[in-house]
């Protein structure tokens, strides 16, 4: 077997789950990922720590050692490395495994593994969900395409929460709890996202009227959101069904089911 088929061979296996071989790595990986998850939970429970510690860290030592090496072959199984390096997937590959060794010198540091979780985002990839693909997709076109009209939408809350929390302050004042400005729009704020933690409530009859129509306009306001992003999404055109296929070449993975060259770089796919 030559340098180059090795190196084929090892990417299909790491990047393709359109084979048998591939989707058996994916899915173990993606147990590991759960398994490594579930230790640092686990681990973070005082008596579960102290009877087991040392079995949680050498568990810890053999995913971390395994993702090592899994990330090592993946830079060495693409064109250009640099391309997975900074993608999304490669970002995220890299800091789940940092947390283990920044543990060395960070009391607590492996903790952090805990962002192994996002790995978990392969799972629409590797079992080929084809139509959450497609839905998610959707929705992140939604979402981008109604930027604007949440960015709007998120000015004009804020705008009213300070007004509202200034106003508060001044009916209220530091005797019943609305001690400054920041504290009053924090108040404004529970209260408009309808969480109501209770712990400033407003004690005169001007500052619960004005408290109530708070209430009122944060039942209005959390259906615009939503509005907003279900237009958007109704809009949107109906794409064709999507391959779990990554380009080699730019690690572009939105292809189409029966494209056979990448759209972004022109690189013939597996």
């Amino acid at each position: 077997m030559t340098k180059k088929t090795l190196k084929q061979n090892i990417y299909e296996i790491i990047f393709e789950a359109d084979t048998p071989v591939g989707k058996v790595f994916d899915i173990t990986l993606l147990i590991a990922i759960i398994l490594s998850v579930i230790i640092v939970m686990l681990d973070s429970v005082h008596d579960l720590a102290a009877k087991y510690g040392g079995v949680f860290s050498i568990i810890e030592w053999v995913l971390t050692i395994l993702f090592t090496i899994e990330y090592i072959l993946r830079i060495y199984s693409v064109k250009k490395s640099s391309k997975y390096i900074f993608s999304f997937y490669g970002i995220i590959d890299l800091l789940s495994i940092l947390p283990t060794y920044i543990g060395l010198f960070l009391v607590g540091g492996h903790y952090l593994m805990i962002i192994r979780i996002l790995r978990l985002l392969r799972v629409f990839r590797v079992l080929k969900l084809a139509r959450y693909v497609t839905a998610a997709r959707s929705l992140g076109s939604a979402l981008n395409n109604s930027r604007a009209k949440i960015i709007v939408f998120l000015e004009v809350v804020i705008s009213v929460v300070i007004i509202i929390g200034s106003i508060m302050y001044l009916i209220e004042g530091p005797e019943n709890g609305f001690t400054s400005i920041p504290v009053a729009i924090y108040w404004s704020i529970v209260t408009i996202t309808t969480v109501g933690y209770g712990d400033i409530a407003p004690q005169t009859v001007l500052g619960q009227s004005l408290a109530s129509v708070l209430m009122i306009i944060g039942y209005a306001i959390i259906a615009v959101p939503t509005g907003i992003i279900s237009s958007e999404m109704i809009m949107g055109s109906q794409k064709k069904g999507k391959t779990a296929q990554v380009c080699q070449n730019c690690m572009f993975e939105d292809h189409d089911e029966d494209a056979k060259y990448c759209k972004k770089c022109g690189e013939k796919l597996s």
